[in-house]
C-alpha cells in the first residue's frame, strides 16, 4: 500500500511538471502569435509614420519661424522691448514693473547698482525663466536684455502662468487626437483584414472535418476569390471523404463475405478424428483473418482526422464491467472501478473494443504471472477540465524501456517473453491509441515491475 501511495505522489508530481509545462508554452505562444500578428503591425506602421511625418512637419515649421519669421518679427520685439524699459523708468521704478508683470504674460529682472528684483524667483529653473541662461552667453539673441542709462539691465522672459496653462491644454488635446486615430487605424485595419481571419477560422473547421459551414464570402475582390477558392478545396475534400467512406464500406463487405462462406464450409466440414486438427486450424486462421479484416478498417476510419464517433453519456464503469463478463478467462480479473462518476460522453462500442484488446493483451502474458490482471477506473482534473482514467496492468514480464515507444506502432511486434508465439499480429495496442486520441484523449504505457502499465486517459 506504501509503495502503491509513493507511485501515485510521483505521478500526481509529473501530472503537474506537464501541466505547467503546457500552460507556459501556450503563454508563450500567445506572446508569439501577438508579434506575428498582421493587424497589429499594420497598425504600429501607421502610427510610426504619423509619427515620423509630424516630426518632419514640426521640424520644418520650427525651421522656417527660427529663420525667415524671426528675423522679420525682431525689429517689432526690439522697438516694443525699448518702449517697455521706457515704462519702467530710469532709475528702474518697481511699482510700474510690477503693473507691467501684472498686465503682461512676462517676467521682468532687473539687475544694477541700485535696484536688485526678479518677478520670478525660480530663476532659470521655473517655468519661463529659461531666458536667463543666455543672458552671458557669447553670441546669444540678447534683444530681450535692455540697459538703461544708470547702468541697469532690464531681462525679460515668458510668465510661468503661460508656460502652465499653454503646453497642459494643446499636450492633452494632442493625445486625444493621437488615440483616436490609434482607434480610426485599428478599426480599419480590422475592417480590411475581416476576410483573412474568415478564411483561418474555416481552415480550423475544415481541418476538424466540420464543412457544413462555409467560409462567408464578404468583399468581391482579391480576398473574396481566396475565400471561394478555398471553399470550392474543402467541397473536393469533403466529397473525396465521402468517397473513402463508401470504399471503406464496399472493402468491408466483399472481404467479409468470402471468409464468413469459408468459414461456413469448414464448420460443415465432416468431424473425423483424422481431420479435426486441420479443421480446427483452418478454422482459427479464418477467425484470426477476419479479425485482422476488422482491425484494418477500424484503425483505417480511426486514423483519418474527420473520424465520426457516435457520442452518448456512458457509465464507464458499467461498461468495463460488462466487457471483462463478456471475455472468456477474465473471470479472475481484479476490478478497481471508482463509484458514483458522472456519465462520460464515448462512442460505447469503441471503448467497449479498447477496453477488449487491451484486457486481452494483458491476459495473454498473465499465463505464469503471480496475480492475475487489473483494471481500474479513477476521475482526473485535466486543466479545468473533469476527465476519468482507465488503467490495465498485468504482472507478466514486462517490455524493455528501449521498446515502450513503439508498442502503439501498427504490427511491431516486441522481443523476448512477448513474441509472436502469443499470438496476435501487433494491431491491437495500435488501434487503443488511434481510439483513445479520436476522443481527444491519449495512451500511456509504463513499466510496472514487475508487468505493464497502460493507462488510458479521457477528457
Amino acid at each position: 500500500m506504501r509503495r502503491r501511495m509513493e507511485c501515485r505522489d510521483e505521478e500526481w508530481r509529473q501530472e503537474w511538471h506537464k501541466q505547467w509545462h503546457a500552460r507556459w508554452n501556450e503563454k508563450v505562444q500567445g506572446k508569439r502569435r501577438w508579434r506575428r500578428s498582421l493587424r497589429v503591425r499594420l497598425v504600429l506602421m501607421f502610427v510610426l509614420l504619423a509619427m515620423v511625418m509630424a516630426v518632419v512637419f514640426m521640424g520644418g515649421m520650427k525651421r522656417a519661424f527660427s529663420t525667415g519669421w524671426a528675423e522679420a518679427a525682431r525689429p517689432m520685439l526690439t522697438d516694443y522691448t525699448d518702449r517697455l524699459v521706457a515704462d519702467i523708468g530710469t532709475p528702474p521704478d518697481l511699482a510700474r514693473a510690477q503693473a507691467l508683470v501684472a498686465r503682461l504674460p512676462i517676467t521682468i529682472r532687473i539687475v544694477g547698482p541700485t535696484v536688485n528684483w526678479d518677478s520670478n524667483p525660480g530663476g532659470a529653473n521655473s517655468p519661463g525663466g529659461w531666458m536667463h541662461d543666455r543672458d552671458d552667453r557669447p553670441g546669444g539673441d540678447k534683444w530681450f536684455i535692455r540697459s538703461t542709462a544708470d547702468g541697469h539691465r532690464v531681462i525679460f522672459g515668458w510668465s510661468p502662468k503661460l508656460w502652465e496653462l499653454a503646453p497642459r491644454v494643446i499636450g492633452w488635446a494632442t493625445l486625444g487626437v493621437l488615440l483616436s486615430c490609434v482607434l480610426l487605424a485599428y478599426a480599419y485595419v480590422s475592417r480590411l483584414l475581416r476576410p483573412l481571419i474568415d478564411i483561418r477560422e474555416g481552415a480550423q473547421r475544415f481541418g476538424r472535418g466540420e464543412f457544413s459551414q462555409p467560409i462567408p464570402v464578404r468583399r468581391n475582390d482579391d480576398l473574396g476569390d481566396l475565400a471561394q477558392r478555398v471553399n470550392t478545396m474543402a467541397d473536393d475534400i469533403q466529397a473525396m471523404l465521402d468517397a473513402k467512406r463508401g470504399l471503406l464500406l464496399a472493402l468491408s463487405h466483399e472481404l467479409r463475405s468470402p471468409l464468413t462462406r469459408a468459414r461456413l464450409n469448414a464448420e460443415l466440414l465432416p468431424a473425423t478424428p483424422e481431420g479435426q486438427a486441420e479443421r480446427e486450424a483452418l478454422l482459427r486462421d479464418l477467425n484470426e483473418m477476419r479479425d485482422l479484416i476488422s482491425d484494418l478498417l477500424e484503425s483505417e476510419r480511426l486514423a483519418s482526422p474527420h473520424v465520426a464517433l457516435q457520442r452518448e453519456p456512458v457509465d464507464l464503469a458499467v461498461l468495463i464491467r460488462e466487457t471483462v463478463a463478456e471475455m472468456p478467462g477474465a473471470q479472475q480479473v481484479h476490478l478497481d472501478l471508482a463509484d458514483g462518476l458522472p456519465p462520460h460522453a464515448v462512442d460505447r462500442m469503441r471503448i467497449r473494443l479498447l477496453v477488449r484488446n487491451l484486457l486481452d493483451n494483458a491476459l495473454r502474458y498473465s499465463n505464469d504471472a503471480p496475480r492475475p490482471p487489473c483494471v481500474s477506473l479513477r476521475a482526473v482534473l485535466d486543466g479545468k477540465q473533469q476527465g476519468v482514467e482507465i488503467e490495465v496492468r498485468d504482472h507478466g514480464p514486462g517490455v524493455d524501456d528501449a521498446q515502450l515507444e513503439r508498442l502503439t506502432e501498427p504490427f511491431y511486434r516486441t522481443d523476448g517473453a512477448r513474441a509472436r508465439a502469443t499470438g496476435g499480429v501487433g494491431l491491437g495496442m495500435y488501434l487503443c491509441r488511434l481510439i483513445a486520441e479520436a476522443h481527444g484523449g491519449e495512451l500511456m504505457v509504463r513499466n510496472a515491475s514487475p508487468g505493464l502499465q497502460i493507462i488510458v486517459r479521457l477528457v
